[in-house]
């Protein structure tokens, strides 16, 4: 059965953006961009909270037109506009680029969508995150690690979280950035 996975990455102190929104002191190398192309070239769709969708859509679409792109980066531009995507969100009325707009996370839709799918559904933005954790639906987290404390920000887990998981990868990258892939504990 396909998996429903969270992939994110995270500063050391535990945000996955600054209090700014900022990304920039994530450090995605050509090796490490290169391993998300493979991981989600292979997945079946990637589903989306808005916020992280326009993100993605402000800046994928046609990051591989720039002569000077990262061959990583190309590739993942590709790889983003054909794959089938779901935008979860009240407000959003349209989107392009493979994106079926949904009001509402229903579990049901959901587990339909898995069973439909070619690969596994990546599941991003924290928000979202939040939802499909209180509905019991995320299967794996895959929790990118950077050598880098930023002081504050938004914290990858809401305060309240509890998850018992367990270890069932972890990978270093050249650039010091580990690779944290959990599953979710089986009961006892």
């Amino acid at each position: 059965m396909n998996k429903i996975i969270f992939m994110m990455s995270v500063s050391l102190d535990g945000y996955f953006e600054t209090a700014g929104h900022s990304l920039a002191w994530q450090d995605i190398s050509d090796e490490l961009h290169t391993h998300f192309n493979e991981e989600l070239a292979a997945a079946g769709a990637m589903l989306n909270g808005r916020v992280t969708w326009e993100l993605m859509a402000a800046a994928w679409p046609t990051a591989d037109e720039d002569p000077a792109a990262p061959k990583p980066v190309a590739e993942f531009a590709r790889i983003w506009r054909d794959m089938p995507k779901v935008a979860y969100s009240t407000t959003l009325r349209e989107a392009g680029w493979n994106t079926t707009i949904v009001r509402d996370v229903v579990p049901a839709e959901v587990e339909a969508l898995r069973a439909a799918a070619t690969g596994d559904l990546f599941i991003g933005g924290p928000d979202l995150l939040t939802t499909f954790q209180r509905l019991d639906l995320v299967d794996e987290y895959r929790i990118y690690v950077h050598p880098t404390v930023i002081g504050a920000g938004n914290p990858l887990f809401r305060p309240g979280t509890s998850l018992r998981l367990t270890l069932a990868e972890s990978r270093p990258f050249a650039n010091g950035v580990v690779l944290l892939r959990y599953r979710r504990a089986q009961a006892e």
